[in-house]
């Protein structure tokens, strides 16, 4: 069986593969598919990310975030990829960051890393569903991805220094009222900054939270 024409045709559809799904397709067994695919890994052509789930690298408009909601149903980019996504922040982590309803973990292949964060299912919401030529994906909203890496920062015992984020493509009235949802802690850790970046911001109420 040629598989660099297996793996080539299978691109053409889906940048992820499933042994599983490749077995029964062809009539092979799993372990036959595993050993295959561990083979032409070494070669560069897909990368194992996960049980029975590989990243075909030949799908050449695919992209990592195509994994997002198939390692994860219930999960959305945010945080450090999200705030990089919207120009909000210039850094460019190595890691996809993302959020989950679902058991946290951090996905660590050859060169692929994905990382879920666990968040409280009150505060699973603000996100919009992406979509990529394979599939799609579910990622925060600018203000959301904000609010999210303020409230990990917090929660690990380090508020994070707002000072370098650019707010001037973000909603200020959505993040404020995005904020309010959450613990007051969050909304009173932005509210300095945002009075700081805006050219006269008009008194807005306190926050309410848990």
């Amino acid at each position: 069986m040629d598989w660099v024409t297996v793996i080539r045709k299978e691109a053409q559809t889906s940048s992820i593969l499933r042994t599983d799904e490749l077995a029964r397709k062809y009539g092979i067994i799993p372990a036959a598919v595993t050993q295959a695919l561990a083979r032409h890994e070494r070669k560069g052509l897909v990368e194992h990310v996960s049980n029975k789930i590989y990243y075909n690298w030949l799908a050449l408009d695919g992209s990592p975030r195509d994994l997002v909601n198939i390692l994860r149903d219930h999960a959305y980019v945010s945080l450090d990829s999200g705030l990089r996504e919207y120009g909000i922040s210039t850094q460019s982590p190595r890691t996809l960051t993302c959020v989950t309803t679902e058991r946290p973990k951090e996905f660590k292949a050859r060169t692929i890393r994905i990382s879920y964060r666990s968040i409280t299912p009150r505060l699973y919401w603000g996100f919009v569903r992406k979509t990529t030529r394979y599939g799609t994906h579910l990622i925060a909203e600018p203000e959301k991805a904000i609010l999210d890496w303020i409230y990990f920062g917090i929660q690990n015992g380090a508020a994070p220094a707002l000072d370098e984020l650019d707010f001037g493509s973000v909603d200020r009235p959505k993040l404020l009222n995005y904020a309010r949802r959450f613990p007051s802690s969050i909304y009173l850790h932005l509210l300095p900054a945002l009075v700081e970046s805006a050219d006269g911001v008009e008194s807005v109420g306190a926050g309410t939270g848990d």
